[in-house]
């Protein structure tokens, strides 16, 4: 089964994490499928950038996230739709 969850990179006491698609059996930081964004809880606010089209199709193919993620994937707004409003003609 395919898991959506954190890969912890950097130093130590200074965490950054990965948000990937992994096989669920998989340990916390092997190997991945696709690394969906990632985020970071040392700045100020917490910084999560995520590929939500990708999110989506994961998840229609039958993978599940992780408790943490579906938190902070709730408490994340919505991205204004910038790239639709570019992309129609001005009259």
């Amino acid at each position: 089964m395919l898991a959506i969850r954190l890969r912890r990179t950097g130093s130590k006491k200074r965490p950054f994490f990965r948000v990937v698609v992994t096989d669920s059996q998989n340990g916390r930081d092997s190997s991945f499928v696709e690394v969906l964004g990632f985020y970071n809880p040392r700045t100020t606010p917490e910084t999560l950038k995520l590929d939500r089209e990708r999110l989506t199709h994961w998840v229609s193919k039958g993978a599940v996230q992780s408790d943490t993620l579906r938190t902070l994937v709730a408490r994340m707004p919505e991205a204004p739709a910038v790239e639709a409003a570019a992309a129609q003609p001005a009259s």
